[in-house]
C-alpha cells in the first residue's frame, strides 16, 4: 500500500495554477524534523507536496510559510528524458488527499 502520513511546517506559500481544462494545481513545501543520531540533532527533511481542483483552492488560500499541517496522500514520480543530456530523470514527491492546519508559528507566539 502506498500511503504516507507527515507533519510539518510549509516552508513556502502554495502557488496555485490554473489550466484550460478547468483544473485547479498548487505545489508547496514542508519541512518534516527528524532525529539524527550522528550529529545528536534534529535535522530538516524537505518534501514537495501537490494538490489538485478543490484541495489546491483551499491550499492556494489558506496554506501559508510557517503554518503547521498534516499531509496524508501518497509517494508519487515525474519521470521524463533530460532533453540536454539524454539521460533518464525522475521526481519523487507527495500527492495529497487530504491537508489539516495546525497552526503557524506566529500563532504558537502569540500564546
Amino acid at each position: 500500500m502506498n500511503s504516507t502520513v507527515l507533519v510539518g511546517r510549509v516552508g513556502r506559500d502554495a502557488e496555485i495554477r490554473y489550466f484550460e481544462s478547468g483544473k485547479v494545481k498548487a505545489n508547496f513545501s514542508i519541512a518534516v524534523n527528524r532525529w539524527d543520531a550522528k550529529t545528536k540533532s534534529e535535522v530538516a527533511d524537505w518534501f514537495n507536496i501537490d494538490v489538485w481542483d478543490k484541495l489546491a483552492e483551499f491550499a492556494g488560500e489558506y496554506v501559508k510559510k510557517g503554518a503547521q499541517v498534516v499531509i496524508d496522500g501518497r509517494i508519487a514520480v515525474n519521470k521524463w528524458t533530460d532533453k540536454a543530456s539524454g539521460n533518464d530523470r525522475e521526481n519523487f514527491y507527495i500527492l495529497a488527499n487530504s491537508i489539516r492546519l495546525l497552526g503557524s508559528k506566529r500563532d504558537i507566539q502569540e500564546i
